[in-house]
């Protein structure tokens, strides 16, 4: 059965940037993450014998949840010195490999990726979202899967794919019980604030019991433990705050191109042009025959 990929590239750069460190050309420029970033790619090519790979970047900011919550996303601050200069960089990359690379301004790839989703899924394919965010868990389904990099503070646990099942096992509830269950705890990667004092066992807790967030709201005071019956009321705007912020666009249409032949032309310039000639030696055993 094809598999394709749908990538989330802000999180993968990021973590390829920190996965090497201290890495840059012969007049300084940083290639760290452009490194890593093909090093990623390559890997998925080995291990998954991915159909297509698309790829999916943030840009502009998100006005729609900005207006919701100001101060979403204020907790991450500039990109780390070197990341920006960079990332151009691995977009050429990635459209020289034949990969399709997207981006929509005022757009999250969150967002971007759950059109893809919906546009893509199929009983005749398999769809695997690859990053390690959150959100993303509530689109896992049958034939939709979620690829998690190996964290950076313990590279060691590997690589992990979530199914139904793992969801459920992962957080406590199923991929539909995700958005509900982030808008309980909040997500403080994205400097959301859930309900102070509440973590995720409680949360799942909740769930089990009322099902969904509605219905925690209508029961508020009937509640274990009895302390947090007055925190679910008085926050029941934040909490239903959360969940608008938390839910993910699946209605954006964008055209998704059939895939496309390598451009190795271009890939040989840009890894001369970064000082990569290993790379350069790889791909030419990869893709030269």
């Amino acid at each position: 059965m094809p598999k394709i990929l749908l990538c989330d590239g802000h999180n993968l750069a990021f973590r390829a940037f920190y996965g090497i460190r201290e890495l840059n050309r012969s007049d300084g420029f940083p290639t760290n993450m452009i490194h890593g970033w093909l090093k990623t790619l390559w890997r998925l090519e080995d291990e998954i014998f991915p159909d297509e790979v698309y790829v999916f970047f943030d840009k502009g900011g998100c006005p729609r949840r900005e207006k919701i919550l100001p101060e979403y996303k204020a907790n991450r601050g500039s990109p780390p010195e070197g990341f920006s200069e960079q990332l151009e960089w691995v977009k050429k990359l990635t459209e020289a490999l034949g990969y399709f690379s997207f981006e929509m301004e005022g757009l999250e790839a969150d967002d971007l990726i759950a059109s893809a989703v919906r546009q893509k899924k199929s009983p005749s394919r398999d769809l695997i979202i690859v990053s390690a965010d959150k959100d993303l868990a509530q689109l896992v389904d049958s034939g939709v899967q979620q690829l998690l990099p190996p964290p950076t503070s313990n590279p060691k646990l590997g690589w992990r794919t979530l199914d139904p099942s793992s969801v459920k096992e992962k957080f406590g509830v199923p991929p539909n019980g995700i958005l509900d269950y982030l808008s309980i705890i909040g997500d403080q990667s994205d400097n959301i604030p859930g309900i102070s004092g509440v973590g995720p066992k409680t949360a799942v807790k909740w769930l089990t019991e009322y099902k969904n967030l509605e219905n925690l709201i209508q029961n508020a005071g009937r509640v274990t433990p009895k302390r947090f019956c007055s925190a679910i009321y008085e926050n029941r705007e934040r909490l239903m705050m959360n969940r608008e912020l938390i839910r993910l666009e699946e209605e954006i249409e964008f055209e998704i191109p059939e895939p496309r032949q390598k451009d190795l032309q271009i890939l040989k310039e840009i890894l001369v042009e970064m000082e990569m000639s290993k790379s350069w030696d790889e791909a030419q055993r990869r893709y030269i025959k």
